[in-house]
C-alpha cells in the first residue's frame, strides 16, 4: 500500500476503518482553543468533510492557547484559519466554513442529517442546548465540551454522560437545562477540577466578556487544547467501532 499522511494511523486503525473515516463528515461549533484542536485532530485522522462554524476572528489573546492563532492570522475569521490548516494537512478533506455564531434563531440555517457527528465546543448555553437539540432530532451522536475556563490541571478532564458530572458549574446548568427539554443522555468532556480564581490584571485582557459571561476567563495552554484532543479521540473511536482490527 502506497504510503501517505495517513499511514501510522492506518497501521492502527486498519483499511476498514479509515476508509469509513474518509466518508464521515464532521460539524464543529467553536472554532477555538478546544474547538480548535479539535478540529485539527479529526483532520490528521483522516476524517473526510468538515464543517467549521464560528463568526469570531483571531485576536492576541488567543495565542496562548487557539492551535489556529497565530501573528500571522490576526483579525482572521477563525474558521478560515482552520479551513487553511486543514488544507495543509488534508489536502483531500472537504471543508465547509460557516461565519456565524449558532443560536436558536440560526438554527434552521443547519440541516444536521447530513452529519455522522457533531462537536458542540461554543460557550453560549443557548446555542449549546440548540445544537443538542437538533443532533438528538436528526439522530446524530454529538459531543459538548463543559467549562475548560480558570483551570490547570489537564489530567482532570474525563468522559462521562452529562448526569454523572460533578463539580463543573457548566455541567450543572447543562443538567438543568437537558432535563427540562426531555434529553436524557449526552456526551460530554468535563473537568472536576475547581475553578481558581483568575489574578485582577487589568492589562492582561484585551477583549470584552463573552456573551453570557461576567467576566473574561483565565487559560492557559495545555487545558483546552487536552479537551479538544479528547473529544477527537472519542468521535474517532465511536466512528470506527466493530471496523478496527
Amino acid at each position: 500500500m502506497m504510503q501517505d499522511q495517513f499511514s501510522r494511523t492506518r497501521l492502527l486503525y486498519g483499511k476498514a476503518a479509515m476508509d469509513k473515516l474518509a466518508g464521515c463528515r464532521v460539524a464543529v461549533f467553536g472554532i477555538g482553543g478546544v474547538g480548535g484542536y479539535t478540529v485539527e485532530a479529526l483532520a490528521r485522522s483522516g476524517i473526510g468533510a468538515l464543517d467549521l462554524i464560528d463568526n469570531d476572528t483571531v485576536s492576541l489573546s488567543n495565542l496562548n492557547r487557539q492551535i489556529i492563532a497565530t501573528m500571522d492570522t490576526l483579525g482572521e475569521y477563525k474558521v478560515d484559519a482552520a479551513a487553511r490548516r486543514i488544507a495543509s494537512i488534508s489536502p483531500d478533506c472537504t471543508v465547509r466554513t460557516y461565519k456565524t455564531f449558532f443560536l436558536p434563531e440560526t438554527r434552521d440555517g443547519f440541516d444536521f442529517s447530513v452529519y455522522d457527528y457533531v462537536v458542540d465546543a461554543i460557550d453560549t448555553v443557548t446555542g449549546k442546548l440548540a445544537i443538542i437539540e437538533c443532533a438528538k432530532e436528526a439522530g446524530v451522536p454529538v459531543i459538548s465540551s463543559m467549562g475548560a475556563g480558570n483551570k490547570l490541571d489537564p489530567t482532570a478532564f474525563e468522559v462521562a454522560d452529562l448526569y454523572d458530572t460533578m463539580i463543573c458549574p457548566l455541567a450543572r446548568v447543562m443538567r438543568r437545562e437537558c432535563k427540562k427539554r426531555g434529553i436524557r443522555s449526552l456526551k460530554v468532556v468535563y473537568s472536576k477540577e475547581e475553578a481558581l480564581h483568575p489574578v485582577p490584571d487589568a492589562d492582561a485582557i484585551d477583549e470584552h466578556p463573552p456573551a453570557g459571561r461576567r467576566a473574561v476567563p483565565g487559560s492557559a495552554a495545555f487545558v483546552p487544547s487536552v479537551a479538544g484532543l479528547i473529544i477527537a479521540g472519542e468521535i474517532i473511536s465511536d466512528l470506527t467501532a466493530g471496523l478496527r482490527p
